[in-house]
């Protein structure tokens, strides 16, 4: 199953994202979590599958833009870019992404 080293599912997946609107595709069965921008859709599903045991479904990716900010001495900033990825995951299977690894 794995072509990739475990130790790159750990840096593919970056970690949960915990929005109000992410928690709400937890009735849906979908887990959100931030990953690498150069992470590919397989990427991410063998990654969530074997750091996980869980089976997914499907796929979903969306790059987020960073935003210009002001600090407080008056400069414009601008946080970066990065990429979150919407997980479905099969029936019967449920991710804990307050419980950690």
């Amino acid at each position: 199953m794995s072509t990739e080293p475990k130790e790159r599912w750990y840096d593919i997946i970056l970690g949960p994202v915990v929005t109000e609107k992410s928690t709400q595709g937890s009735e849906y069965n979908q887990v959100t979590f931030k990953v690498r921008t150069d992470a590919t859709k397989p990427e991410i599903k063998e990654a969530v599958e074997g750091l996980f045991e869980v089976k997914v479904r499907k796929v979903n990716t969306i790059r987020v833009k960073g935003k210009v900010k002001r600090t407080r001495q008056g400069r414009q900033g601008r946080r970066a870019d990065w990429k979150k990825a919407t997980v479905s995951l099969g029936e019967g299977d449920t991710i804990d992404v307050m419980g950690g690894l």
